[in-house]
C-alpha cells in the first residue's frame, strides 16, 4: 500500500448518491475545519477542526471522526459502477477541504489512481501554494465567490475576500475545469447589482463558462441550537423563484451559463 493511502483526517459526514456537487452521481466525503465563519452556514458543525458533541433530536451526536484514505476510499470505491453510468464520482467538501490540506491531496490522489472523477468545493481561502498541490488531481473546482466588496464579506464571513479573489484568476489558470458558486443571501448579496459584480469577475476568469445561484435556506439552523450557537441570520426568508430568475437573467447577461442550485 502507498504511504499516501495510510494518511489521516477529520470528517463529519459521508453522503452517497448525491447528484449535487460535481456531475452524475456522487459520493461526497464532508471535512472538518473552516476559516470562515458564514453566517447561514448550513453546517457549523464543519467549522471547528476539533470533534465536537451536538444535540440532535434530543440526542447527544459525536461530530467528527479520525479516518485514512484508505477507509474513505473503501466506501467511495463501493459505487463505482454508479460513476461509471453517470460520469459521477468524488466530492470533498466541508467545512473547507483546504484546511486538511495533505489529507485532501492524498484522498484526490487516491481516487485519481483508481480511476475515479473528482471534484471539490472550496472558498479558496488558503496559501496558492496548497490549492496548487491539488489541482492535478481535481476533474472539476467548485468554487464560491460570495461577494466582490471586501468590507461587506468580512462583515458576513469573518474573512476579507482579496486572496480569494486572486486565487480564483490562478485556479482558472490552472484547472481543468472551475465553475463558480455564489449562495445568494438576502441582506448580503441578492441585489441584481451585486450578482452582476460576480458574474462581471467570473466573466474575466479564464475558462469559466458557468456560474450557479444558490438560494439561501434555513435548514442548518437547529444545528445551531444543538451546538449552543445563535443563528445569526435570524429569520431571514428564502428568495423567491421569481427573484432567483432575475438574478439568473443578470448573471447570464455576461455570457455565462447560470444553473440555479448545482
Amino acid at each position: 500500500m502507498s504511504d499516501y493511502m495510510n494518511v489521516s483526517g477529520r470528517i463529519f459526514d459521508v453522503q452517497k448518491f448525491s447528484v449535487h456537487d460535481g456531475p452524475g452521481i456522487r459520493t461526497i466525503v464532508f471535512l472538518k475545519g473552516c476559516a470562515l465563519r458564514c453566517r447561514w452556514c448550513c453546517n457549523p458543525e464543519s467549522q471547528e477542526f476539533e470533534i465536537q458533541t451536538m444535540l440532535q433530536n434530543g440526542k447527544e451526536k459525536i461530530v467528527g471522526r479520525d479516518v485514512t484514505v484508505s477507509e474513505v476510499l473503501d466506501i467511495v470505491k463501493q459505487d463505482m459502477p454508479y460513476y461509471r453510468r453517470s460520469g459521477g464520482g468524488m466530492t470533498l467538501s466541508g467545512g473547507e477541504m483546504l484546511c486538511q490540506s495533505d489529507f485532501a491531496y492524498a484522498l484526490l490522489r487516491g481516487a485519481k489512481e483508481s480511476a475515479i472523477n473528482t471534484a471539490v468545493e472550496t472558498t479558496g481561502f488558503a496559501p496558492y501554494e496548497k490549492i496548487e498541490k491539488l489541482l492535478p488531481y481535481i476533474d472539476t473546482v467548485l468554487m464560491d465567490i460570495k461577494h466582490i466588496d471586501s468590507a461587506k464579506h468580512k462583515a458576513f464571513t469573518t474573512q476579507s475576500n482579496e486572496r480569494i479573489l486572486e486565487n480564483a484568476v490562478k485556479i482558472a489558470e490552472n484547472a481543468k475545469k472551475l465553475i463558480i458558486r455564489v449562495p445568494v443571501i438576502p441582506t448580503f448579496n441578492d441585489t441584481e447589482v451585486e450578482i452582476a459584480a460576480i458574474a462581471r469577475f467570473a466573466s474575466t476568469l479564464k475558462g469559466v463558462d458557468e456560474i450557479n445561484l444558490l438560494p439561501y435556506h434555513n435548514y442548518g439552523r437547529d444545528k445551531y441550537t444543538g451546538l449552543g450557537r445563535e443563528y445569526l441570520m435570524g429569520d431571514t426568508p428564502r428568495p423567491t423563484d421569481e427573484h432567483m430568475q432575475k438574478l439568473k437573467a443578470t448573471a447570464e447577461s455576461f455570457k455565462l451559463v447560470c444553473k440555479i442550485g448545482g
